[in-house]
């Protein structure tokens, strides 16, 4: 039995997918700001680059190109970005801004294409696509070498082969460049910390084609800056080492409730979770309709005889006996293939289907809010959910080892959150308009409860005063260091921090 949130939202009944960074629908985005002064209008030298590149190099009139430019979500599908590059290395990253810089186009980095709203595939503009730098390489001190194109599923595979464990998210073809530079909350998130919080150093090309390595030794404010300053707005990262830690058991659990209990069950999650051991994460994933429905999955680090007990508070204290109650014990990669979805017999069919695997591909709305220290009224948030049928609320706990550090300790500012929330529904271009008023108006309900934060990597088009949202009180350093890293705003995007 496999439980990603994919699989978890669709029985809840509406498709989904967690993703981790983002941007919006084609006739949804703003103007990008002017990239610099004095920029010619005349187009990049494609040809100078295909010299480099060859067939990686994929152009509109190439085979190919239908497939290459694609992101995660149906919704983007409309974006059609001057030229897709597919670099196999930092100096095909350097290349291609030589290539583009100066010429007024935007320049996205893409790693897993998972970005809510397409600002990886920009229209018009140049798709640096890290996809192809994907090796993973675990050294005997524990520490990770992870090529900025690799997908979670690659990564956790790796690692469970060395023993060793990242905490990270649940979809497996997340792209890890995403994932860790806007925070990384995850499944083993309260015993490990976010994914961000793992980083060591980062290898990245800045605007000016410089190659740099950030650590706390060396460009601390940028390395800083890329733990949780969110994906694109200071250079391309095209290398990550990650401090790991040794994989010990584990154990996934899933409890469903009766419809009409959410109100019970919320409360009592969020108590629960708040008082928790570090060693134990859970979700509360509530369904719209009439009346409301939900499920709570978790993973705890340690045997069912620790996780039992646990589990059986949290039913005494909602007073509603699980309709359904299953709790498993699993090593890492099970454990990770378990949220994941992945029942597959190979590695590679834990990928998209244009890669030859069998996950496909979805449209849908998704908006986020990252609670504060206290508890949310569960019974309004219930009335939030009431007959939104197709909706579903997802409450991610946090506290344990995110809370350990200062909010300013890194460019994640969330530390002091109970949970993260994210409101998902599928949609098309038919219906998109509908359920993005629908998903919006929960967002702001959720905001009127006193959830008025927000996560970069759930990336929102119409959030309100969405860079204090996503970065709090570290904004302002966030903008001096974009502003000392790329000046003329080579990486703009309607979302970046400098135009926040």
């Amino acid at each position: 039995m496999t439980m990603d949130r994919r699989r978890f939202l669709t029985t809840l009944g509406t498709a989904a997918a967690l993703a981790a960074a983002g941007g919006a629908p084609a006739r949804a985005l703003v103007a990008f700001p002017a990239r610099s002064r004095g920029w010619a209008a005349a187009p990049p030298d494609w040809r100078s680059l295909r010299d480099r590149l060859g067939t990686r190099l994929v152009l509109p009139a190439d085979p190919g190109y239908g497939t290459a430019r694609l992101g995660y979500n149906t919704l983007n599908d409309g974006q059609r970005p001057a030229a897709v590059a597919q670099c196999v290395s930092a100096d095909d990253v350097r290349a291609c801004l030589d290539v583009a810089r100066g010429h007024g186009i935007p320049i996205a980095a893409r790693s897993g294409g998972h970005g809510y709203l397409g600002y990886g595939i920009p229209a018009q503009g140049l798709v640096i696509d890290l996809r192809r730098m994907a090796d993973v390489v675990v050294r005997p001190d524990g520490t990770a070498e992870v090529g900025a194109g690799a997908r979670l599923i690659e990564v956790y595979t790796a690692l469970a082969q060395a023993g060793r464990l990242l905490p990270g998210g649940s979809c497996p073809t997340v792209g890890i460049s995403g994932l860790a530079l806007g925070g990384g909350i995850g499944v083993l998130t309260r015993a490990y910390g976010l994914t961000c919080d793992r980083l060591a150093a980062a290898e990245l090309v800045t605007a000016d084609s410089r190659l740099l390595t950030a650590s706390p030794a060396v460009e601390p404010d940028l390395y800083w800056a890329l733990r949780g300053g969110g994906g694109g707005n200071f250079g391309v990262v095209t290398r990550f080492t990650f401090a790991t830690a040794p994989a010990p058991g584990l154990t996934v659990f899933v409890l469903g409730f009766p419809a009409g209990s959410v109100t019970q069950v919320l409360g009592a999650w969020q108590q629960w979770v708040a008082g928790a051991p570090p060693e134990l994460w859970a979700t509360c994933q509530i369904s719209g309709g009439t009346p409301p429905g939900c499920r709570i999955v978790g993973c705890y680090v340690g045997d069912p005889g620790g996780a039992n007990p646990l589990i059986d508070h949290l039913v005494t204290a909602a007073g509603t006996a699980p309709s359904s109650r299953t709790v498993s014990p699993e090593d890492y990669l099970g454990a990770m293939n378990f949220m994941a979805g992945c029942s597959h017999d190979t590695l590679a069919q834990c990928h998209p289907t244009w890669e030859g695997g069998v996950l496909p591909r979805a449209g849908f709305v998704a908006v986020s809010r990252m609670l504060g220290p206290a508890a949310l009224d569960p019974a309004k948030v219930t009335a939030l959910m009431a007959g939104r049928t197709g909706v579903s609320l997802l409450f991610d706990s946090l506290g344990g080892a995110v809370g350990a550090l200062a909010a300013g300790a890194t460019a994640f500012p969330h530390r002091d959150s109970l949970a993260g929330a994210q409101v998902y529904a599928g949609a098309t271009p038919l219906n998109e308009d509908r359920v993005r008023s629908t998903v919006n108006g929960i967002r702001d309900g959720l905001a009127g409860l006193g959830a008025r934060g927000a996560y970069v990597n759930y990336i929102d088009g119409t959030l309100p005063d969405w860079g204090r949202a996503y970065y709090g009180g570290n904004l302002p350093r966030l903008k001096d260091v974009a502003r000392r890293y790329d000046p003329d705003g080579v990486f703009a995007f309607p979302q970046s921090v400098a135009a926040a």
